[in-house]
Order: C-alpha cells, then structure tokens, then sequence
C-alpha cells in the first residue's frame, strides 16, 4: 500500500508531457471562448483564430451525427466523455479523446470547459503544477483513461480536491498573485484553509458529492472568489465529481467563473441603468444637479458636487468659449448639487445654491476653461504642495476629511461646458482609475444632456412668461364704470405658460370692455399668439363693434392667422390657434351690461348679498374654427354687483367635473362685505393643492353708475333752429357742474355736431327726425350726439379754398379724443374734453 502511495506521489511531481491536453472554453451556444496553447499545438489553430467560431466545425464527418445525444447527455449530467475525430489546421484528422464539463457561468448561462488528448498520449491526472498524494487514501495505480489536464493559467479559478476532500492541485488564477490562496498552503489543505466560517458547509457539500455525483451550479463560497477583499459578494463557483473508468470517485474539481473585472463592469452598468431612471427626471436645473451628486455618492465617491455656470441657472446661454469674445473671462459658478456620505456634507465650502470661488491657478478653474476632465489618483494636499499655495482653504478640508483621490469632469453640451462635477474618495481606499474616469464621464455627459435641456426650456418658459406678462394690462382700470382686481397664475413647470389673457379697456361715453380669453396650448407661440390677438381686440374695440360682431371679426382674424402659419400644402406649422374668448360691455349710465362667449366658460355675476349666478349665454364656437355667427345677451346689473370672467384653469380639476369646479368657485365669490382683492384671494386659493395644470386668470369688476348728477340729456327736431337752443341748455348744464371753463369750447363743439347731423344725417332736413344730445361729467367731459344716419362722418384737413370740412377739423383741436359708433337706430358721435384745463390742444 505504501509503495502504490509513493509511485502515484511521485508521478503527481513529474512534469507534464510537452504536448499536454488541449483545452478550450466554450460557451452556451458551443462557440469557442478561450483556446489554450496546447490546443494551438494539437490543431495548429491559434487562439485569434478560434475565439468565436463554433466548435462543431472541428468535428469530421460522422461524428456532426453524434452532436444530439451527446448535448442531451450535457444537458442531462452535465458531463460527458468519449473519442471523437476532430480537424487539423491541414485538413487532416485527428483521433482524440473528448472530455466536457459544464461550468456555471454568468447570470445563469452554461460554459463548457472541453479538453482533448489524442489517443495515442498517455492520459494523466495533473499537468503543470504541483500535486500532493491525499493522505490515507486509496489511489489506483492504473490512470484513468480520462485525461483531464488543465492549464494553470486558464482564465478560471480550478482547484483539485481528493476523496478526504483535501486540496491537492490550484491553477494561477486560485493563486496568490491575484489574491487567493498561496500555492505552498494549497495542496493538501482542506477548504476551511481558504473558506474560513465557510469550510463546513463547503466541506458537507464535497463529501455528499463524492458519494451522489450531483452537481452544484453557481454555488456562492468565498474561497472561490479571487478577490478576497470583496467577501461581501462572493464569486460563483461550481463543482463537479471526477471518475476513474470504472466510474470509482477519484475527487471533486471547484470551478470560478468570476473575476473582479467583470463584477466591476457589471456594478458600472447598474449605475448607468440607475442615471437614466434618477438623472433628469424635471426640467429643473438645480434639481438635476443634485440628481446627479446623490447618484454618484456612495456608488462612485464618498462626496461630491456640481457646480452650474450662473447662466445656465437663469436659463441664459452657457459660458462663451475660451478664445471666443467673453471668452477669457472665467464665469462665475454656483453650486447646484452637494452630496456625502458624511451627515450635513463637512467637506463642502459651500451650501447648495451659494456661489462658488476658486482661485485662477486651480485645477478646477483649469477644467471649468478647458473642458478637460482631471484625475489625481493620489491627491497630496500635504504642507507646501500646489493645493496650499493655490487654495489654503480647499487644503485645509482635504486634509481634515482625508481626502485621498480626486477627479474633476467638466459638464458639456453641444461644445460648450456648463460646469463641473467633482468626485473626491475619502474612507473608500481605493483611488480612482481610467475605468472610474469613464464611469463619471457617461454619468456627467447624461447629467449635461438633461441640464442644457432644463436650460433651454427655463430660457423659453422666461421669455414665453416675460412676453405674456408684458402684454397682459400693467395698471388696467374701469374708470367710472367699475372697479377691477385681478389675478394670472402660470402653469405649472411641466406645462409651461399658456396663452391666457384679460384685459380692461375704456371706451366711449364712460363704459368699459371687459376681456378674457384663452389661447390653446403652451409655451412661447401660444403667448405670442395671445399678443396678436390681444392687438386685433383693441383695434376692434376703438370701433366700438358690438360684441356679438367684435366675435365674427376676430373670428376671422384667427382664421387668417393660422391660415398664414400654415405649411406648405396648408398643412399647420405650428400650434393651433384654436381659441376660448367672452367680450363684455358695461355702460354705468344705464347699468346693462352685453355679453357674448366663444366657447369660454360663463362669467359668473354675484349680487351685492353675496348670491352667485351663472348667465346662461349662448355659449357659441371657439374662435379660428370659422363656425361664427355669435350672440349677444344684455343684462342690467345694480349698483355694485361683481362680475367675474376666468379662463378654464380655475375651474377645471384632473379629480372632478367642471361643474364641480364652478360650485367650487361660486362659493369662493359667496362672501358679501370682502373686498374685490379679497375675493380674488378666495377664488385662487379654492384651487385644488399644488401647481396649477394651466395658466389661471380672474378678472372681478365691481360695477359702478352714473346718476342723473352726472349725466344731462336732450332731444330735438331735425330742424336748424334748434342749434342756439341746445348750445345754451348746455351752457346752463356746466354752469351746475362748475364747469363753466368749458362753457365756450363745449358750445362750439355742440353747435358743429348738431348742425351736421341736421345736415349731413340724410342728406336733408327732417323735423320728424329727432337727434339726441347727452353730456356726462365723468372722468372727463363727454359730449354726445346721435341721430338716426347710419353713416360716419370723416375728418380731413380743409384747404384753403374749401366751403366746407372745417366743423370736425374744429371738433379735433377743441377736444381730447372724439369718434362715432353704431346705435340700434343709427349712429352717435361723441366727443371728451379734459374736465381741467391742459396744456393746450395738440396742433
């Protein structure tokens, strides 16, 4: 028994043959993943050659045949050996025999580990390296028909344990220089040598092993881990049971599959996965990036910042580039994210949205110019370096947190650098590398997308918010006829600013247009669509049109507009132009208010108790969709009701119905004895928790009269004897007003406007024909005159030689604005005079 000991110690010493066993690597789908130098000897094919193709393109002639059973074997035990003929780089054949075994390999997935000797080479049990005889065990003098020989540096972990479970062979990769288990401790220890609080559980498993034959795939022990300074996650292995050819135990080989590169690649992409789901998640600056400083701390560094350009924080352009005009001026910074694994982030210099200082002659500086990215694997911050004389105050907290290895990555765009990332290891002792480099440079560059993205949309959201804002009413007011107070609220940062506007205009004979409308959509084309039509509503409104026809008209007017933005084909560009609209006109002389609505919400009209209704007007067509004609309703509201119009933002609600939301908002205006601010307060303050959906606009007028101390009005015959009668009733009425300052200019203003509606009215005298004459002391002095002609008169700058044309040429220079409109019986003509004397009439 000793002496069968010896020779099989012995023969475990001797070197292997020259040829040796050729071994390949295949994987799931049989294609050649690793070719050792014994296989490039045995088939004349290298490595560069093989890795990648299948491996059944070796195999000659029948033996294709044998393909099925053989992988159904696999499949079943996981093993399987016998002869084969296989094909030389020549052509020629080559006799062998084949052994596979299935390795577990990475997430899940099968590898092969196949080794072939020709039949003619002695088989052997051990090649390259050393082995020791297993103490106290049976060891059969015959070898086993099997070669199995395995190249020590095969790039997997292999470890040859006896029947009493001992190690008795480890290839380079289970070796010291990669961090394993020393070779000379190897052979002949047992696992709990190399698998410390594992070895029992490890050595149970060999044991069943030996006497089962199963399996164990992807088992996760430490001893099988190169890495040891990871045990928190150990590698993969999987074990097999080695036969002689009577199927007799000859001990268990453990296979690696794991290695520190690949579980670092895999822990890269799992950060990348982790940027796209946290990075940019709003189109807010600031939020991105600190998205990307909580992304990196603790997976990539232990503390980390980014700092943004100012301008890009405003939504401005980036910094202009080095070289360019502005573009040797270093811009200033502030700190937009902050992040450590240290409570309260000690390391920092400064909080979050402070600006941020560094010195010309720093690093950070030198990126933040370049748009280079920096690496210090080993930062030295010690007394006297570059750190201290650059920047003390950096020095300082670096060495107090030791900070020992740092990387700056300038956050870039489309060719300019927003700003820079900076990632510093303080209690993680490794240093940064390249691959740590890259890591934060794909984390940076998917950070700077969503930044200038965030940028470009807070650029556009200001200027859409600026433009709206300035053609909305800065200081609109109702004059006599009412009191206003209003409120805008903007849409919320994902929608963006809509195309929501009021506006309060005065018109003739001291009444007031109130406006309200609503452009669809968001952004900057649906305010400067708002500004057209906010344009084209006053052009009308000078006109004094009528409600119902002031609709038709804009009504094409959007038409046109939209017409005009079409693309080629009439294909629409842009933004729809589809738009909500109501107009009313109140007059305080005789409290009737006319209404008309495009597809606008109703107003809602609150009496002096508090009472709240809803007018049911005709609701009509949004305005662009050319389905006009529109109606008209006339109210008359007392003395102090409010009216209210609102866009559809301050009633619509995602959780309820819109009349849900005018309950809502009735209840709201239901409080008699608040002012109309405090009603507009109430009315927003209704609204739902949170930003709102889109824009919100209220306009309240409290409604005011004008009582017969204020207003004076005559009727007279279409007869040319009246003129001195109505100039001196007039002059009696300002003399009770204490106007009497206007007295001369007022006479000559109604004697022209009488004497040309006699006149000029149909084109002859009629004494059936009566013309009205009205003064009303408001504001300003306004004079009124109205007959039953339907046609204006114009005004034009009488020559010389001219009869006629001087009288409203006259009526101009006396008078501070003056002009006609449509009654339902004809037409009036109206001038306003200032109630105090001015500078003098324009020339």
């Amino acid at each position: 028994m000793s002496s069968t000991t010896g020779t099989a110690a012995s023969e475990a010493h001797e070197a292997p043959a020259p040829g040796g066993a050729a071994t390949a690597l295949l994987d799931a789908e049989g294609t050649v993943a690793g070719w050792s130098q014994a296989a490039q000897r045995l088939l004349g094919y290298s490595a560069a050659e093989m890795v990648g193709r299948p491996a059944r393109t070796l195999l000659l002639g029948g033996d294709v045949r044998r393909e099925a059973p053989v992988a159904e074997q696999l499949r079943h035990r996981g093993r399987w050996s016998g002869p084969a003929r296989i094909r030389h780089r020549d052509g020629r054949g080559i006799d062998v025999h084949l052994t596979a075994q299935s390795l577990a390999g990475r997430n899940g997935r099968s590898q092969w580990l196949v080794s072939a000797t020709e039949t003619s080479s002695p088989p052997s049990w051990a090649a390259q390296g050393p082995a020791v005889a297993e103490p106290s065990a049976v060891v059969v003098a015959e070898p086993p028909p099997v070669a199995v020989e395995i190249p020590r540096r095969l790039p997997i972990g292999v470890a040859m344990h006896g029947t009493q479970v001992r190690c008795i062979w480890v290839n380079d990769i289970q070796s010291v220089d990669n961090g394993g288990v020393p070779p000379p401790q190897s052979p002949g220890s047992p696992p709990h040598a190399v698998a410390g609080a594992e070895a029992e559980s490890l050595e149970a498993v060999m044991h069943r092993m030996l006497e089962s034959g199963d399996l164990v795939i992807n088992g996760g022990y430490p001893a099988f881990s190169p890495d040891r300074a990871r045990q928190d996650s150990p590698a993969a292995g999987s074990l097999f049971r080695l036969d002689d050819a009577q199927g007799r135990a000859l001990g268990v080989c453990a296979v690696s599959t794991d290695d520190a590169d690949a579980r670092r690649a895999q822990d890269r992409l799992r950060i990348l996965d982790e940027a796209g789901k946290r990075i940019g998640t709003t189109l807010d600056v600031m939020r991105t990036g600190q998205e990307l400083a909580d992304l990196a701390v603790p997976t990539l560094a232990d503390y980390a910042t980014v700092d943004l350009a100012e301008s890009v924080l405003l939504g401005g352009e980036p910094p202009a580039r080095p070289g360019s005009e502005g573009g040797d001026r270093t811009p200033a910074v502030r700190r937009a994210g902050l992040a450590s694994i240290r409570p309260g982030a000690p390391e920092s210099l400064f909080a979050r949205g402070d600006p941020v200082s560094a010195p010309q002659a720093s690093t950070f500086t030198g990126v933040l110019r370049s748009g280079r990215a920096y690496l210090e694997p080993v930062l030295n911050a010690s007394p006297g370096t570059w750190l201290d004389h650059n920047d003390a105050a950096r020095a300082a907290k670096v060495r107090e947190h030791r900070m020992h290895s740092l990387m700056l990555v300038p956050i870039s765009a489309r060719g300019a650098v927003l700003g820079v990332a900076t990632f510093i290891r303080t209690r993680d002792p490794r240093p940064f590398d390249e691959d740590d480099l890259l890591l934060a440079e794909e984390l940076v560059r998917r950070a700077a997308t969503s930044v200038d993205q965030a940028r470009q949309y807070a650029r556009e959201h200001s200027a859409a918010l600026a433009l709206q804002r300035h053609l909305l009413p800065r200081h609109p007011t109702g004059g006599a006829a009412a009191d206003v107070a209003w409120r805008y609220l903007p849409a919320d940062s994902h929608h963006g600013v809509g195309g929501d506007w009021f506006d309060v205009i005065p018109l003739s004979g001291a009444r007031v247009a109130l406006v309200v409308g609503d452009v669809v959509g968001h952004g900057i084309n649906a305010a400067a669509t708002m500004g057209q039509l906010r344009t084209a509503v006053h052009t009308l409104a000078d006109l004094d049109v009528p409600p119902d026809e002031l609709l038709a008209a804009l009504d094409k007017q959007v038409t046109h507009l939209a017409e005009a933005d079409a693309g080629p084909g009439g294909a629409p560009a842009g933004t729809t132009m589809t738009t909500t609209f109501l107009y009313a006109v109140y007059d305080p002389v005789t409290r009737l208010c006319t209404m008309a609505r495009a597809g606008h919400p109703p107003p809602a009209v609150v009496d002096a108790h508090g009472g709240v209704t809803f007018p049911d007007l005709p609701v009509g067509a949004p305005l662009g969709l050319g389905m006009a004609p529109f109606e008209s309703v006339t109210l008359e509201l007392p003395e102090g009701s409010v009216l209210a119009l609102y866009t559809d933002g301050l009633i619509e609600d995602r959780d309820h119905d819109i009349d849900f939301g005018m309950d809502r908002l009735g209840a709201a205006l239901a409080q008699p004895g608040l002012s109309l601010e405090e009603l507009c307060s109430s009315a927003v303050g209704s609204l739902p928790a949170g930003a709102p959906n889109d824009d919100v606009t209220l306009l309240l007028a409290r409604t005011r009269s004008l009582g017969p101390g204020h207003v004076a009005s005559w009727r007279f015959p279409g007869d040319a004897a009246v003129v001195g009668r109505a100039r001196s009733l007039v002059t009696r009425q300002l003399a009770r007003w204490g106007l009497e300052h206007l007295a001369e200019s007022t006479e000559l203003i109604v004697s022209e406007l009488v004497t040309n509606a006699i006149i000029h009215g149909d084109g002859k005298c009629d004494r059936d024909r009566t013309i009205g004459l009205r003064l009303i002391r408001h504001a300003v002095l306004t004079c009124e005159v109205s007959d039953t002609s339907h046609s204006h008169p114009l005004l034009h700058r009488p020559t010389a030689t001219d009869e006629h044309g001087r009288g409203l040429f006259l009526v101009s220079q006396l008078s501070r604005a003056w002009g006609a409109r449509h009654v339902p019986d004809g037409k009036l003509v109206w001038v306003d005079q200032q109630l105090t004397p001015g500078p003098g009439p324009a020339p």
